[in-house]
């Protein structure tokens, strides 16, 4: 911090504050007594944490008036669906099924929560469950509502994952649910930085931050089939 705030001649604050910013804008991450640039080799579930925090609270508890009681909710991994789950801890009446271990951690008190998990082989870096154990309890079942999670989102050609076998098993929640939402901070829209894609060729809606800007949006609105919900970044 102090030979930063010498390079560039300003006060250690300033330099504190500057890497906060960036560190919730996803510019850079957070690491132990330093920072990195987000891109390059994909970030671990622990670092994504850190990362556009009041952003993924905000979109969480938006995303949690989708929930009805009564609903059988996909909730897909990661830590934005995350941030939903955590707005559905008390919540009365609901089944959700899920392959990420931050909703099944969130979630494995809540009594009024009806909670299936789907099991698989592990990916350690993202904490979810996929492969085709995953995928034939997802196939059995037919939600209400999916909420997907993705390292980008594009407006023509879907969802984008690091592996193929992520952007198997979101296929199979998007043919089992009725209604289809996806969550992700601004940072990630117009976003193709993998190689594996879920393809979203039916209405679906978008939930993503108050600062997405016009640019990011503009394909989403053009495309006839998404409907957009931005989420104020500020706690109640």
């Amino acid at each position: 911090m102090d030979d930063l705030a010498a390079a560039f001649s300003v006060s250690p604050s300033t330099i504190r504050r500057d890497l906060e910013a960036m560190t919730k804008s996803g510019d850079i991450v957070r690491t132990y007594g330093g920072a990195r640039t987000s891109g390059g080799p994909e970030r671990s579930l622990r670092e994504r944490e850190s990362i556009a925090v009041e952003q993924k609270f905000a979109i969480g508890r938006l995303a949690s008036a989708f929930v009805e009681a009564g609903q059988i909710a996909v909730l897909d991994a990661g830590t934005t669906v995350g941030a939903l789950a955590k707005n559905l801890m008390f919540r009365e009446g609901i089944t959700v099924v899920t392959n990420g271990l931050t909703t099944t951690t969130v979630l494995e008190h809540s009594s009024g929560i009806d909670l299936i998990v789907s099991g698989g082989r592990l990916r350690h870096i993202s904490s979810g469950f996929i492969g085709p154990f995953a995928e034939r309890v997802m196939s059995e079942i037919t939600a209400d509502v999916a909420f997907l999670s993705a390292d980008g989102v594009s407006a023509t050609l879907g969802l984008c994952e690091e592996t193929p076998e992520q952007a198997s098993l979101k296929r199979v929640m998007v043919e089992r649910a009725r209604d289809l939402y996806v969550l992700a901070d601004s940072s990630k829209l117009g976003v193709e930085s993998s190689h594996w894609w879920t393809l979203l060729d039916r209405p679906w809606s978008l939930v993503t931050d108050d600062g997405a800007t016009d640019a990011q949006l503009a394909p989403f609105r053009a495309s006839g089939l998404v409907e957009i919900h931005i989420a104020g970044s500020n706690r109640p």
